[in-house]
């Protein structure tokens, strides 16, 4: 039978929320009444009546509830008549034993009615946004999930028909209690032992109701958060990671200096109007400095824009997000120190009393972050000293900053207005003034919300609005798209997307080495006894995302990666001992990786404990190892690279840990993982992947495993110095390659050539030449010009061109999937989520990806286009790719040839269309993912049609219940 505990039916990542202590007392006290007004006797009618109040006092004000005929207590999605009914509760009094259902017999009358109101409300009135059934008897609750009849009841077609023959009058009886008997009875003692839903007591909890510990909080808690209209109604709630915290962006955008505007129907951001612009804001001030200073002639100016005022804003927006990137990751670190050290003020670093100016912050950044403990003054060492040193490349001087500014530049003789809707107006806080110092602002907003939630379930005098990894990857996803309007993919896609393309490409992998036919990761599970071969396996896998954006998919691969091993009994720690499912439950919820233990507790690192340490190091070094090792990323815009460099440091930091070398006092330092997440037009390259560069490699005297170990230390080099000396000597060697190969572009030598046999032509002869040598002579001479101007022309192109610049070099730039000789192995997974341009309005940009020879380039058609190619074609044999771009080139007459590539070219695994649903917040584009296989197409794709919202909830399950088998080749 599936009964679960409150605990473990509860969104994890909402069991992380904060309660404020007003809300949870007004719970108690409401909870108490409940139990003070129910006593045995009582009619049925007035306990409901009860129950009723109590709803209402607690959560359920804000919407419509009432008996709805024979419904016991219906409540509606909002305050209105007219919404669909969310909540179906049937309620038995508490002496009714003989309909009310039990953990033993859940074949009663309770649960027979609420199917009936449920098939009522699902096939007559097409409701399908009912969220959950209720049955109790005010003691005891039995709370079902929707989904779960929707599986085991809707989709049972003889079920629906019978209702429907009841319904209509074509059964021998048209009572209810006939439906009950006859029809509910025979399909509810079908699924019964694996019908799921949530069983809890009130009385268990009631001599709870007057403690105050710790203990006893907890478990009102879960109840308060069982009964909440977040849980029943299946609400977002703050740290959701499918919905923007608009609060959070509009001001964070106010702050820096920007705002959202509509054009050509994409939201992009930027620069404020003049109206509204704030002389004291990041970008007004960065902007100010920079003009004043004369900074851009210090800079390849045509990099920025166009003219001298588009330069000057992209300059000062990239500078400004570097800063921010910054100062949210300090936030972060400064949350993780106070929550290790139980709320000790002395680990608080970022605020007004400590950072003063923007001097300060300067310091904060270069003297105290970019130096370890012995290289820091002594007066650093007094205002700092709690402060760590991670060895993290964001705390260098950017190349930027070195030819322009840093924040120490900036201007504080102005200040900020408040926003009129800051949160620091609320009624909490109060704020009376009507402008501060950008900075005190700064922190004041930062301060206002909680950015160390993860791991407690605790009661607030403020609940503050939870701020974390995933929350913040929405905003820098809008921030960093500020171009060409962005679009962020929600979590349950790229959780879906990596969990399906990773599961098969690690099927491949294993299946490949070992010769098994494996299917599932269950099936893989029960063949692996080689726990040191199986890590060695999955740490060998190379996924790459080459639009990476703010590093969204590399995230969730992460996650995902580290739960796979976990699932397949290989998750071990650094002495090789078993991370055991009997002492630690590993999920992803809201796109986070959440670890509880057996008691359903969230896991919180405690460094005085030594088994606490074990997990959190573990952690630690798993994703070390993934990150270092398996994730890959190419974006065309910088400020995408630093921040997905950035969501890559956040998810390590959310593990950091004291080392036992210090005793416990200084934190792990961070790797230097930026070298895997690489700037560059991901479409455009020069050399040919199929290219062989052996003679290359000889002739330069390079090796590729001096490449790699060069690669490997530079991630694990813990001195600024060291890290230079690896990064030139990297440098050297992608110039050598590049040079060489260059050298023997074909092009390049059959200019050569020609320029050589014109010189020759056109050399004075001792003879005189006849007429007939002339004519041929003076031809060939003509020819000769004419094909030397065109690779020429090429060549110059190339040279001028600003495309050209950004070129990203794949068959050189990533040594870990070259062979010992220099051959693109290339990548075992292709993921992401590509832009969505229309190639006719790129310009000459278009015309120079033309020339690149995609295949599937039509001029009528889009970018994403060429993605498919372009990761089709950086994949290795079998390797697998998983897209989510818009579906028109399913249908569209420029999709033509990119259909047929699919069909010819590749084995297509799985197709899923969201037809008529809107997956982005920000676009109306409708979208379909596609997993495909660089394989030869076997005929046999997994095909499923989203056509409404309920389809996203669990869309694994949707996928697998409602997909069909069909020939791709049928689509052409």
């Amino acid at each position: 039978m599936g009964l679960l505990k409150p605990n473990q039916v509860l969104n994890k990542a909402y069991r992380q929320v904060a309660i404020e202590t007003t809300d949870f007392d007004l719970f108690k006290n409401a909870l108490r009444t409940l139990r003070d007004n129910i006593v045995d006797g009582q009619r049925e009618h007035t306990q409901k009546e009860h129950l009723r109040n109590f709803l209402s006092e607690t959560f359920y004000k804000p919407y419509y509830m009432a008996p709805e005929e024979d419904i016991d207590l219906a409540i509606r999605l909002d305050k209105t008549i007219k919404s669909n009914i969310g909540l179906l509760i049937e309620v038995k009094s508490t002496t009714n034993k003989g309909e009310m259902i039990s953990n033993d017999n859940l074949n009663r009358k309770a649960l027979q009615e609420l199917l009936l109101y449920y098939l009522k409300e699902r096939v007559n009135k097409k409701n399908n946004d009912i969220k959950y059934l209720i049955a109790t008897n005010i003691h005891e609750f039995f709370i079902f999930d929707a989904h779960e009849f929707e599986r085991k009841f809707y989709q049972n077609k003889q079920l629906r028909r019978e209702f429907q023959d009841f319904v209509d009058g074509r059964k021998t009886s048209n009572k209810t209690d006939f439906f009950y008997t006859e029809i509910a009875t025979t399909y509810i003692e079908e699924v019964k032992d694996s019908l799921e839903y949530t069983y809890f007591n009130l009385q268990d909890y009631q001599h709870l109701l007057d403690r105050t510990d710790g203990s006893a909080s907890r478990k009102l808690i879960e109840l308060y958060k069982i009964f909440s209209d977040t849980h029943l109604l299946k609400l977002s709630f703050q740290n959701d990671s499918n919905s923007l915290n608009r609060g959070f962006y509009t001001e964070l955008l106010h702050i820096i200096g920007i705002e959202e505007r509509k054009e050509n129907n994409k939201t992009v951001i930027v620069r404020k109007a003049v109206e509204r612009r704030d002389e004291a804001s990041l970008l007004e001030n960065t902007i100010n400095q920079l003009d004043a200073e004369d900074c851009l002639r210090h800079i390849n100016g045509s990099l920025y824009g166009n003219d001298y005022e588009e330069r000057l804003f992209n300059v000062a927006m990239e500078l400004c997000i570097t800063w921010m990137n910054r100062i949210l990751f300090l936030k972060l670190l400064e949350a993780q120190m106070l929550k290790y050290h139980n709320g000790d003020a002395i680990y608080k670093f970022l605020s007004i009393t400590k950072i003063h100016d923007y001097d300060d912050l300067n310091t904060l950044f270069f003297q105290v972050l970019a130096r370890d403990m012995g290289s820091r003054t002594h007066s650093i060492m007094r205002d700092f000293a709690y402060v760590p040193y991670l060895n993290s490349s964001l705390f260098e001087v950017t190349d930027l900053e070195s030819k322009t500014i840093k924040i120490n530049s900036l201007s504080q003789r102005t200040v900020l207005p408040v926003l009129a809707s800051s949160v620091l107006r609320n009624k909490k806080r109060n704020l009376q003034v009507n402008a501060l110092p950008t900075l005190q602002y700064l922190f004041a907003f930062l301060d206002a919300y909680n950015f160390a939630s993860e791991g407690s379930e605790e009661v607030q005098e403020e609940a503050k609005t939870l701020i974390n990894a995933s929350v913040l990857g929405l905003i820098f996803e809008k921030i960093n798209g500020h171009k060409d309007g962005s679009v962020f993919t929600p979590g349950f896609i790229t959780m879906f997307m990596c969990r399906e393309a990773i599961t098969k490409t690690v099927l491949q992998k294993f299946n490949g080495y070992y010769g098994w036919n494996c299917t599932t990761r269950i099936e893989l599970y029960n063949h692996i006894d080689n726990i040191v071969e199986a890590n060695e396996l999955i740490n060998s896998l190379r996924l790459c995302d080459p639009a990476v954006g703010s590093g969204h998919f590399l995230v969730s691969a992460l996650n995902e990666l580290i739960l796979l091993k976990y699932e397949l009994g290989i998750l071990v720690d650094a002495t090789g001992k078993r991370i055991r499912k009997a002492d630690y439950q590993l999920a992803i919820e809201n796109d986070e990786l959440i670890v509880t233990d057996t008691e359903g507790n969230l896991f919180a690192y405690n460094p005085l404990n030594a088994e606490s340490r074990r997990m959190q190091e573990t952690l630690f070094k798993e994703k070390r190892q993934i990150i270092e090792n398996c994730l890959f990323g190419v974006d065309i815009n910088p400020n995408s690279v630093k921040i997905c460099r950035l969501r890559l440091w956040i998810e390590l930091l959310k593990n950091a840990y004291y080392t036992a070398e210090s005793n416990y006092t200084y934190l792990e330092t961070l790797p230097n993982i930026d070298i895997n997440i690489k700037c560059g037009n991901s479409l455009l390259h020069r050399f040919a992947l199929t290219d062989s560069i052996q003679t290359v490699l000889r002739e330069s005297s390079i090796s590729i495993s001096q490449y790699k170990e060069a690669v490997a230390k530079y991630k694990n080099a813990q001195s600024k110095s060291e890290k230079q000396d690896l990064e030139t000597f990297i440098t050297e060697i992608k110039s050598k390659l590049k040079t060489e190969i260059n050298r023997r572009d074909a092009r390049l030598v059959r200019l050569n050539k020609r320029r050589s046999e014109l010189a020759n032509l056109q050399a004075p002869q001792l003879f005189e030449p006849t007429k007939k040598e002339k004519k041929a002579s003076d031809k060939r001479i003509a020819d000769l010009k004419k094909e030397i101007a065109t690779l020429e022309n090429i060549f110059e192109e190339i040279r001028s061109n600003k495309i050209y610049l950004g070129a990203f070099e794949w068959r050189i730039e990533f040594p870990e999937v070259l062979d010992a000789e220099g051959n693109f192995l290339g990548f075992d997974c292709i993921i992401g989520n590509p832009p969505y341009i229309q190639l006719q309005s790129m310009g000459k940009s278009a015309d120079v990806l033309e020339c690149m020879g995609y295949i599937t380039y039509a001029r009528t058609g889009d970018i994403y286009c060429l993605f498919y190619e372009l990761g089709m074609n950086l994949l290795t044999p079998n390797g697998f790719l998983c897209y989510i771009t818009s579906n028109k080139w399913m249908r569209a007459g420029y999709g033509e040839a990119l259909r047929g590539y699919f069909a010819s070219k590749t084995n297509p695994i799985m197709l899923v269309d969201f037809a008529g649903i809107k997956i982005f917040d920000a676009i109306t584009v409708e979208a379909n993912i596609l997993l495909s296989q660089k394989a030869a197409n076997i005929f046999n794709t997994q095909a499923c049609l989203v056509q409404d919202s309920n389809g996203l909830n669990n869309l694994s399950d949707f996928v697998q219940q409602q997909g069909v088998k069909c020939n791709f080749a049928d689509s052409i």
